[in-house]
């Protein structure tokens, strides 16, 4: 079997102009893979640390620490491993070298979240390409997953929160073809759709946010869902594109246990100040008046009772997403699951920091009957690795942006490049996005 012979780490830069980690990995046998991180601007303060130099260069964001870290640390450690036993070297990395712990498990605060994500990433792409199988279905071998799925793509179009310098609290408003016959309509939908709003502003008129969405300079949430109603409606899309909504509410939790939806202004009288109860009442209504299918971090990550009533009241319909609140943590899921939080996972490989923990976070969500939506983060590489992870653990669901920038672009590309090659074995999760797949 072949062996790593070298990796080494570099700074590039992401999608927002920041520094990141790249990783490249090379076998005896010649094998070479790549991998590089993204980096999230609306955090949770759970995720496992990603490791940034302070200072004044980058502002602060520089990550040659990160990077020293992969090469004098870890690269040593793992020539001569061979790279097909994912779980044996991120273990290795995890527990050994970097050894860090807190009350929610190993946080990677000596080496870095990102550090050890890159080689955990280019290891599973060299694993892949070593026992010469895709990625796709390497990641499923590794998880124990039988069916293969290619997700319902989540297509942020409409950009506000910390992603937007436009007014609109909520961060992220999402069409997600879930009645396309394959992942290649799903995107001529998803397409479709986008131009629709584009018309809506013009070419001119339209700001595009860090994910490819628009940012109208709109203020009114509600607003943000009448536009998706209409531009979906005018694409002639009805009933088979529904809402999806990441409300990144930790984003405007205030001291004071309220959430104040006028958070970005900047004569903000605490006039839009509203109780959790109120905020799960608007929920509601939403869901009501709009063909909303999924909410993402309804409520801020510490605020467990809201997320339970929210579940308990609209989660046979409606997907409850924990984000901030799991951080692809298999500790917080497990308490989400032990109190009926929330019943899907968002699955960030970066939230937690290796392939192994990320696929157990999925495995668990599973077995509780939950949903997985893969993602993004909002500072991006053109890294596609997430479009592989989708397929092989089969989550039924992904977003990775609008149909807009090549670094969002690059994730959907790769998924139909999947199709293609699965050709007649090619399954699309459609109205099945919540659970594509048997537990596995």
């Amino acid at each position: 079997m072949a062996t790593i012979v070298s990796i080494k780490a570099r700074q590039i830069f992401d999608s927002r102009g920041n520094p990141t980690v790249e990783v490249d990995l090379t076998c005896s046998d010649g094998t070479f893979a790549r991998a590089a991180v993204p980096s999230g601007a609306s955090t949770g303060i759970y995720e496992a640390l990603e490791l940034r130099d302070g200072g004044s260069d980058y502002l602060g964001k520089g990550v040659s620490k990160a990077v020293d870290n992969v090469n004098t640390i870890i690269a040593p450690a793992l020539v001569g491993k061979d790279p097909t036993q994912q779980t044996a070297i991120d273990n290795l990395m995890v527990q050994q070298l970097d050894g860090t712990v807190n009350e929610w498990g190993w946080c990677k605060q000596k080496l870095g979240a990102n550090a050890i994500l890159a080689v955990s990433l280019a290891v599973c792409k060299a694993g892949a390409a070593v026992l010469k199988v895709p990625l796709y279905k390497h990641i499923a071998n590794i998880a124990g997953n039988k069916k293969l799925v290619l997700p319902v793509p989540a297509f942020n179009v409409i950009n506000g929160g910390s992603h937007a310098g436009n007014k609109l609290a909520m961060q992220e408003f999402m069409v997600l073809p879930v009645g396309a016959s394959s992942f290649k309509e799903a995107m001529k939908m998803g397409v479709e759709v986008y131009h629709n709003l584009k018309k809506k502003y013009g070419q001119d008129a339209v700001n595009v946010g860090d994910e490819g969405g628009f940012a109208p300079n709109i203020q009114e949430n509600k607003e943000g869902l009448e536009l998706l109603k209409t531009a979906i409606a005018k694409a002639g899309y009805t009933g088979k594109v529904v809402i999806g909504m990441d409300v990144a509410a930790s984003e405007f939790y205030k001291e004071d246990k309220t959430y104040d939806l006028n958070f970005k202004e900047d004569n903000n009288d605490g006039s839009q100040k509203i109780s959790g109860d109120a905020l799960k009442d608007l929920y509601k209504s939403f869901v009501t008046e709009y063909p909303i299918v999924s909410i993402e971090d309804p409520f801020d990550q510490d605020d467990w009772e809201h997320y339970a009533k929210l579940t308990a009241e609209v989660g046979t319909n409606v997907q409850i997403v924990g984000d901030d609140l799991l951080v692809t943590n298999p500790k917080r899921v497990q308490k989400a699951i032990d109190s009926k939080a929330c019943n899907a996972l968002l699955l960030k490989v970066n939230q937690i920091g290796s392939v192994t923990e990320s696929i157990e976070a999925v495995r668990m969500s599973k077995k509780a009957g939950w949903g997985v939506m893969a993602s993004h983060r909002s500072g991006e590489t053109e890294d596609t690795f997430i479009a592989d992870l989708s397929v092989g653990l089969a989550t039924g669901q992904i977003k990775t942006g609008a149909p807009c920038r090549s670094e969002r672009l690059a994730k959907y590309n790769q998924l139909l490049r999947i199709e293609e090659e699965l050709g007649a074995e090619a399954v699309y999760a459609g109205a099945n996005f919540r659970t594509p797949v048997e537990p596995y």
